[in-house]
């Protein structure tokens, strides 16, 4: 086994091509390393669009980016977009790289940058294809610190590297600026701060959203009962998803779905009272923001999954699963696994309930 050295690491690579989601757990790697190197220079390997995100909350000092788009393109493509992040990553000089995608991709990535230590997992998520070579020469455990979250497996290199763990949690706060900009937002639509459910029913797969016309009358009902406001958010390509809930609904909802950025995002999620959405980034980023999660899962295990460090509900259906969509499903695979379509609105209904009246307290604390 390789032997790290006393010395501190000066220049660390973290490579993290996945999404929001795995950008917000991985935060707390990146934090602990801050915590142990303080004077290391910790870079982020990620996609170009959550450069600004990952740079202004502070989760590494530099980043570099890549194009999905062109890393799914024609072999051209992927081979130019793969060489100039190679070529801008050999220019730091890492003498640590710790990888937490695990793909082939990302393997390759590391090889080439070729680190004095560099940290992978053992047994990798996917076994090695054929020729495919695993570069590390540090092993993490595929979850660390005997946790059972995904937040321990982006947590498990530090175990590898002899490091005490500190942070377990994800928490970001968003910049004055950010936030001025949001209460802004709110105000014209007539929001106050700590009076509106925050609703993200957009997901990477339409197996993953929950059914429109079911969120629909769950913000029917919300509304009704709590008097509190409903705001719907996401991303641009997620219009699509949320136009069948905006035509269906009763409640006046306010519409930001494409209209905000990930700062902005985080900054609005901040001042709901609660948010309701399909596992996903956005909830992710809820949690992180301290604010008070009820979650719709499908074949995913929030046990895996969930949101960590603040109140929460995680709604599955019953397993196994009598399946509601054969012609679209892929089991086992939980991204495409349209499970989620068996929960009914009352249930729904119940948990927002629930949270919001196990935070009630809170709330009327910060009124």
């Amino acid at each position: 086994m390789l032997q790290i050295s006393p010395a501190p690491f000066r220049s660390i690579l973290v490579i993290q091509t996945k999404f929001i989601g795995d950008i917000v757990l991985a935060s707390t790697l990146a934090r602990n390393l801050q915590l142990e190197f303080p004077g290391a220079r910790i870079v982020f390997l990620c996609e170009a669009q959550f450069e600004s995100f990952v740079t202004a909350h502070g989760i590494a000092a530099e980043v570099v980016t890549f194009r999905r788009a062109r890393m799914r393109g024609t072999p051209l493509e992927r081979g130019k977009e793969l060489y100039a992040m190679v070529r801008a990553l050999r220019r730091f000089r890492f003498d640590l790289t710790i990888d937490l995608t695990d793909s082939k991709t990302s393997r390759i990535v590391s090889g080439f940058v070729n680190a004095k230590t560099r940290v992978g997992y053992n047994p990798p998520e996917r076994p090695l294809k054929l020729l495919e070579r695993q570069p590390a020469n540090l092993y993490a455990k595929p979850y660390g610190f005997g946790g059972h979250h995904f937040v321990y497996r982006y947590l498990s290199p530090l175990e590898a590297l002899g490091v005490d763990l500190r942070v377990t949690v994800p928490s970001f706060q968003p910049s004055l600026f950010e936030t001025a900009k949001a209460l802004a937002l709110l105000g014209k639509h007539r929001l106050r701060p700590n009076a509106f459910v925050a609703v993200h029913a957009g997901a990477s797969f339409k197996g993953r959203q929950w059914q429109p016309e079911r969120f629909a009358e769950a913000i029917d009902e919300i509304a009704t009962g709590t008097g509190l406001g409903l705001v719907l958010v996401g991303g641009p390509s997620e219009r699509q998803a949320t136009a069948p809930i905006l035509a269906r609904t009763a409640t006046p909802v306010v519409d930001l779905v494409g209209r905000l950025s990930l700062e902005s995002l985080l900054a609005v999620l901040k001042q709901a009272r609660l948010f309701l959405g399909n596992e996903s980034g956005p909830m992710h980023m809820a949690a992180a923001a301290g604010t008070p999660v009820v979650g719709l899962f499908g074949l995913t295990h929030p046990s895996r999954w969930g949101p960590v460090g603040v109140p929460s509900i995680a709604l599955r259906p019953p397993m196994p699963c009598d399946c509601v969509a054969k012609d679209l499903c892929r089991w086992p695979d939980p991204s495409k696994a349209c499970c989620v379509w068996r929960l009914e609105v009352k249930p729904v209904v119940d948990a927002v309930r629930e949270v919001l009246a196990r935070t009630e307290m809170k709330r009327e604390r910060a009124v």
